[in-house]
């Protein structure tokens, strides 16, 4: 069950000793690290190290192997080659408890709290007390109130975690990690879910982290924020290694030409807005969340033709039923909305989509395609009952599908041994942009992109990114729904902002600061930012 609970230390550290009273760790190696599964060689001979006081960023698009690998490190999965050594002795990680114990900790991506438990009840879960069956919540609690002191984590023990942001959810799971002894800490996407001014607090407590001696691994996608956080960048690609540079020698154009392989274009050309009639509006709109409380709260909206509108918020402040009303899956409770002047609320998908209005769902492997059907399958979904491919209502013309397919596929540049591929083989980009070939084949008068770039690679997103410019340009109203603001910066020409299902305000791109749309995202109003 782990080590049993002590005093609270009120030490700081020594040379060999951190804050928390665990001894430091001067380095950690890895070398020569294999991991195979069944057809698949995820990690090839990679060699990987960070030192105390460090961070080192790990990029790699998705399947480059960098989670396997940090997977390795945290005892999850068992190396099939290579070693690792600690402060320069070989030591074997066979399990996330054998990590805690020698020192390293991990903070997911999507947090391991019990949401009914408090902070304190949290960071005790696991743990030997020194009084046998009765908890030492109050010892837990004094050390958590020092470690939140001594790291400016504010956060008070004895909160139930479903009363806290996220952000301070991620303190929490931080904080639990230093309770735990963790040395070195690999923090997995940290920042996906958190406000610019959440981030800068991060941040702020990672370099304090640092400086008291931890060392700490730091995988992100977000190359701006690699740049401003860690001192050394390695990059995998294809299970290798294919470089490992100090930060002060990198930009973002370097390190996403390191991860793709070819040069990539990180900022869009964005001509003015040619706005044209109103496509989509929505009147005082309101629904339930999944959870039966208030998902959406008298949002009114309206899209023109020609104009990107981002839809900004942490996630789960309303955007994804949002998204799923226009869409017609889900009912409103209040509201109207209308595509091109047709009143559409309530209205079924199939309803909806004669209305001009095609969705790119957040989900795309549960409400974008069915996994064991084939590409072109997959791209006929919503079509395959219409013309061209039926004869009188009841045959199908399977040559004709495959050959709209196979046009597709050319067009989009979707990566498939063929038509009749199992779309579950293919990768997260090329499955996005099947559905993305298949939505826009109608051209639709509106486009709800959810979350069209979460999960796929650099060079899947560039493609995607594209695409809604050269649709924009074509005169389609947009609504981009994203929880990544650079994608909204980058591509939108108005920016709305939604909070606990709110709208906070609609702003020009160009006239806002990322500051301003973080004070927004955190609930603060229009007028007051």
């Amino acid at each position: 069950m782990g080590r049993p609970l002590g005093r609270p230390t009120k030490q700081r550290m020594t040379t060999n000793t951190l804050a928390t009273g665990h001894r430091r760790i001067h380095t950690m190696d890895m070398r020569g690290i294999v991991k195979r599964f069944p057809g698949v060689l995820a990690v090839d001979r990679v060699d990987f190290d960070v030192r105390a006081g460090e961070i080192h960023a790990l990029l790699g698009e998705n399947g480059a192997g960098k989670s396997t690998l940090m997977k390795i490190l945290y005892g999850l999965y068992q190396p099939d080659g290579g070693i690792i050594t600690l402060n320069g002795a070989q030591t074997h990680i066979h399990s996330p408890t054998n990590a805690i114990q020698q020192g390293i900790g991990m903070i997911h991506q999507h947090f391991m709290l019990v949401p009914s438990l408090t902070v304190a009840e949290n960071v005790a879960l696991g743990m030997r007390s020194s009084r046998g069956m009765l908890l030492d919540l109050d010892v837990v609690t004094r050390r958590l109130e020092a470690l939140s002191e001594l790291y400016n984590l504010k956060v008070n023990p004895r909160t139930p975690i479903w009363q806290l942001a996220v952000g301070e959810q991620q303190r929490v799971e931080i904080l639990r990690a230093l309770f735990k002894g963790a040395a070195l800490l690999i923090l997995d996407e940290p920042t996906a879910v958190l406000t610019p001014q959440e981030v800068d607090d991060l941040f702020r407590v990672l370099r304090q982290m640092t400086e008291d001696g931890h060392s700490l691994i730091f995988i992100s996608h977000k190359l701006h924020e690699v740049l401003a956080i860690s001192q050394r960048v390695s990059v995998l690609r294809d299970g290798r290694k294919v470089a490992s540079v100090p930060t002060a020698e990198a930009t973002r154009r370097s390190l996403a030409e390191m991860m793709v392989g070819r040069p990539v274009v990180l900022q869009y050309e964005r001509p003015a807005a040619q706005v044209g009639e109103a496509r989509l509006k929505l009147e005082n709109v309101s629904a339930l969340s999944d959870r039966q409380d208030v998902g959406l709260d008298g949002v009114t909206l309206t899209l023109h033709g020609g104009e990107i509108v981002g839809i900004a918020g942490v996630s789960g402040n309303g955007q994804h039923e949002l998204a799923q009303v226009i869409a017609g899956l889900r009912p409103v409770s209040g509201g109207k909305v209308f595509a091109d002047d047709q009143d559409v609320t309530g209205k079924p998908p199939s309803v909806v989509q004669k209305h001009g209005i095609a969705y790119i769902p957040e989900e795309r492997m549960i409400d974008g395609v069915i996994r064991d059907f084939t590409v072109a399958e997959n791209y006929v979904l919503q079509d395959h009952g219409r013309a061209p491919y039926v004869r009188g209502r009841i045959f199908m013309r399977f040559r004709t599908i495959a050959d709209a397919c196979r046009v597709a596929i050319r067009d989009y540049e979707i990566k498939t041994p063929g038509t009749d591929t199992p779309i579950k083989s293919l990768s997260g980009g090329n499955i996005q942009k099947v559905v993305l070939a298949r939505e826009l084949a109608r051209k639709p008068h509106i486009l709800i992109a959810a979350q069209p770039t979460r999960g796929v690679d650099i060079g899947a997103s560039e493609y995607i990114h594209r695409r809604l410019l050269d649709e924009r340009e074509k005169g389609t109203a947009i609504m981009l729904i994203s929880e990544d603001l650079d994608e909204i910066r980058a591509l939108s020409d108005r920016i709305a902002v939604m909070y606990e299902g709110r709208l906070m305000g609609v702003v020009d791109n160009d006239a806002v600061t990322v500051e301003q749309l973080g004070a927004m995202m955190a609930g603060t109003e229009l007028e007051s930012v």
